[in-house]
């Protein structure tokens, strides 16, 4: 996961304010965008990143690449929004995944502890040590979300 962005529309506009922010997020040109046949999409990445390869992909191929890997990467997150009855509101709605996927990348292990826990060696940690490690990145986490808001 590199970024998330609620929007109201799936536009161009969109697509484009995403793959900016991913980029900046980056910090670097991927080599490969992994996207549906959504137009938008395909028009804002040849636009906005014309040097990496666009993968158009489909959920329901039957031979080729899908995006099945995507889907299922975010089912813990339709999980709790279906628990919670859907977002209220788009800015809510931002909060909420941005806040959730950190903890996602954090419990994955995508997120690496010692960048965001000075001090923190993962070779000599404890069961103990590795929860209390999480706990203040999930401190430092929620810290840049508050700035954010």
């Amino acid at each position: 996961m590199v970024d998330v962005l609620l929007r109201e529309r799936r536009d161009l506009a969109s697509a484009r304010a995403f793959f900016r922010r991913a980029r900046a997020t980056a910090e670097t040109q991927p080599a490969a965008i992994v996207t549906d046949h959504h137009q938008p999409y395909v028009r804002a990445a040849e636009q906005d990143l014309p040097g990496s390869q666009h993968i158009r992909t489909g959920l329901h191929r039957l031979a080729g690449e899908t995006t099945k890997p995507i889907e299922r990467s975010h089912l813990a997150t339709r999980d709790r929004l279906r628990a919670s009855r859907g977002l209220k509101t788009t800015a809510t709605g931002q909060r909420f995944l941005e806040g959730f996927e950190a903890v996602q990348a954090l419990r994955r292990g995508d997120v690496r502890l010692r960048c965001l826990v000075p001090g923190y060696q993962p070779r000599l940690a404890t069961r103990g040590d590795r929860a209390r490690a999480v706990a203040a990145a999930m401190v430092t986490l929620a810290a840049g979300l508050n700035k954010a808001a």
